[in-house]
């Protein structure tokens, strides 16, 4: 039996609407969030108080009057300490699809995290050498 162009067409696009509908909830919700976005971008300066002082806009810390320049070099240590926190917590986060399934990764998971581990402790070994992690030098 031949079946014609035009039944092939109409599933073709019955398919394609049930695609389609699948997707209307992530539609509707990013609808949602944008307006709530733009909401609150357009109306919160138009709601809000706009009373303003000599005090209320002087620059406070903690309570404290400031003191001071808050203007001051900081050491590049403080940063290369946090960035290579936020570098090597971001890959052990990656450990966890390793072990919720390692029964089922079996020896090839197993080797892939041997890699990626000998990878993670190549970095940590050049930051070690280079003195990254030394306060004092």
């Amino acid at each position: 039996m031949l079946i014609s162009a035009k039944f092939v067409g109409v599933l073709f696009i019955l398919k394609l609407m049930s695609n389609v509908t699948d997707y209307l909830p992530i539609v509707i919700q990013s609808i949602v969030v944008l307006g709530f976005v733009v909401g609150t971008l357009v109306f919160a300066p138009k709601l809000g108080p706009k009373l303003s002082s000599r005090t209320k806009d002087a620059n406070w810390e903690c309570g404290i009057e400031a003191d001071g320049n808050a203007r001051f070099p900081i050491s590049i240590r403080y940063f290369m300490i946090a960035i290579l926190f936020v570098l090597f917590d971001v890959e052990i986060i990656f450990f966890y699809p390793y072990a919720v399934n390692f029964h089922a990764l079996q020896l090839d998971g197993l080797i892939a995290v041997l890699i990626f581990v000998a990878f993670f402790m190549t970095g940590f070994i050049y930051v070690l050498k280079k003195g990254a992690l030394e306060w004092e030098k």
